[in-house]
């Protein structure tokens, strides 16, 4: 199944008093495991930055002032994310912001269906344990080295991690059947049949060897099945004979 593993990054708290988004972070998965598809924009909100907020992401009005308005990078937000499960950690908070800035492009919101919420999850499975990202990182083993700050698409990457745990560990589709022709054409078909049949790497005298060890071990040998045989001698194999 796929999924977006997403988190924003925000001028505040409350969209309501005028706090806008300056970064966004998606990760596409499938199945769990990331596919190498992402989403990562940052966003001039249009607005100051409060310091309190620099503090957390360290994005300043200077540098969120270079990049693209909020209704110029939408449209590539809403087409990557398609109709997939959206997984965020408090989503409450991103949905929010997100859902805010969707409402003055009078575009649909992300509906609450479509809405995972990992915090939840972790306070189910371990009620009364941390359940902050960092705390989660930490409890799975996964590598939070990098982050000195919050950034949106590193957090996403580190969320996709904790989600797979949460959700029982990485464990591969057993059905290759559910990869669609379209998904198979973005990521690399990697069933390619070989053309060629690979050519025989043995060395003569590395048959040689193969055979007086065989011959060693038993008349019966199933491995004798795959050796050529000297036809040109009459000979038989060692374990045959």
């Amino acid at each position: 199944m796929r999924e977006i593993v997403f988190d924003t990054e925000t001028t505040g708290l409350d969209p309501s008093k005028g706090d806008r988004v300056v970064e966004i972070g998606a990760v596409e998965i499938l199945n769990l495991i990331p596919t190498g598809r992402v989403f990562h924009v940052y966003i001039d909100p249009e607005r100051d930055v409060p310091e309190e907020a620099f503090r957390v992401h360290g994005l300043s009005r200077e540098f969120l002032s270079q990049h693209k308005k909020f209704r110029e990078i939408a449209q590539g937000f809403v087409d990557f994310i398609e109709d997939s499960p959206m997984v965020a950690h408090n989503a409450e908070f991103d949905v929010r912001f997100v859902n805010a800035e969707f409402a003055m492009l009078n575009l649909p919101p992300l509906a609450p269906a479509r809405i995972v919420d990992t915090l939840a999850m972790a306070r189910r499975l371990h009620p009364g344990s941390p359940a902050s990202l960092d705390a989660l990182c930490q409890r799975y083993g996964v590598d939070l080295s990098r982050r000195d700050k919050h950034g949106a698409l590193l957090d996403a990457g580190l969320l996709a991690e904790v989600y797979a745990e949460l959700r029982g560990g990485r464990q591969a589709a057993l059905s290759l059947a559910t990869v669609s022709v379209a998904r198979r054409a973005q990521t690399g078909d990697l069933l390619r049949a070989r053309p060629e049949p690979l050519a025989n790497r043995l060395t003569a005298g590395e048959i040689e060897a193969h055979r007086a060890f065989v011959a060693a071990l038993s008349k019966t040998v199933i491995w004798d099945r795959y050796l050529p045989q000297k036809e040109e001698s009459g000979e038989q194999s060692p374990s045959a004979a």
